[in-house]
């Protein structure tokens, strides 16, 4: 089985050089702070829930599912990390998997790496968190459904802050670019709630604990460990039949014609395949272990480290 290889973030030369510097201050201040609060907090369960959920967060974005229009869509996962991490190591894990996916898939360009962090990692877990810890309440299902909405508004807001960017970049113009983004993104986002509404259900019939709940059913040892980490062993085994429609962001650009604006480049394992294996099943399998291997691993030694410090 053969496929098309799908980039799924902003790619360099769609944002101009100073909006890029900008975004990378802004997203290495917010790191930094997200780095000093999670190493005050930081507990020893806490480092292998942030390896698992990279790992998951990782898998599940290599899954494009389709929308209307021959458009596709993926998983963001700030808002998922954020609930069940906090803000600030939920931060860290998204910064890791974006991090990662430029770095070593070449999905998204270096010089735009900022941007990305910032839209769809840091804004969507500030999101998501900020209004799914504002509801005080005490049923389950009303705390998924307001789990949902949370996602859904964080990749809309993602989406707005991306429109924002291609605007002040001369890439697009605002009246445009905003009806665009926001009208593909708000189905993608149905995904996104999807998605995060039913991992949530899942940790609440398993380890309710984690997200702060008290149950006679949370108590038991690390197997949840392994349970999460062949959870996202078998996401990546179904990378294959993700759709190869072009994403929300991309069949905009494609649109409105700016898509040609964008500069590729060469990363060990990109387009998500292994280079012997270019572009079939068993390279793309391959490539989403090795992702989630190194995505774990990164987030697993960083908490290390700020633990050691602490």
């Amino acid at each position: 089985m053969h496929y098309s290889p799908v980039p799924m973030h902003i790619p360099d030369g769609f944002l101009s050089l100073v909006v890029s510097v900008i975004c990378w201050i802004t997203s290495a201040s917010i790191i930094g702070l997200a780095i000093s609060k999670t190493n005050k907090a930081l507990g020893e369960r806490q480092i292998p829930l942030m390896g698992i959920m990279a790992a998951f967060i990782f898998a599940a974005q290599m899954i494009n599912f389709p929308v209307a229009g021959g458009t596709s869509g993926h998983l963001l996962g700030g808002a998922l990390a954020a609930i069940v991490l906090g803000p600030w190591a939920g931060m860290l894990v998204m910064t890791a998997v974006i991090a990662v996916q430029g770095l070593l898939f070449q999905d998204g360009g270096l010089l735009v790496m900022g941007a990305n962090i910032l839209n769809m990692g840091l804004l969507t877990a500030a999101v998501g968190y900020g209004l799914y810890r504002s509801a005080s309440i005490r049923s389950n299902k009303i705390k998924l459904g307001v789990a949902g909405i949370a996602a859904w508004l964080s990749v809309m807001t993602g989406a707005l802050l991306t429109s924002l960017e291609l605007w002040l970049s001369g890439t697009s113009q605002l009246q445009v670019v905003i009806p665009a983004m926001l009208g593909v993104h708000a189905l993608i986002g149905l995904g996104e709630a999807m998605i995060t509404v039913s991992a949530l259900a899942f940790i609440l019939r398993t380890r309710p604990d984690l997200l702060g709940e008290e149950s006679e059913s949370a108590k038991g040892g690390g197997g949840w460990i392994w349970v999460g980490g062949l959870i996202a062993l078998a996401v990546v085994l179904f990378s294959p039949l993700a759709s190869t429609d072009p994403d929300g962001l991309n069949r905009v650009a494609a649109d409105l014609g700016f898509l040609g604006n964008a500069q590729s480049g060469a990363g060990p394992l990109a387009g998500y395949t292994l280079p012997f294996l270019a572009f079939t099943s068993l390279g793309k399998i391959g490539a989403g272990i090795i992702g989630i291997i190194v995505v774990g691993a990164v987030i697993l030694l960083v908490g290390r480290g700020m633990k050691a410090k602490a």
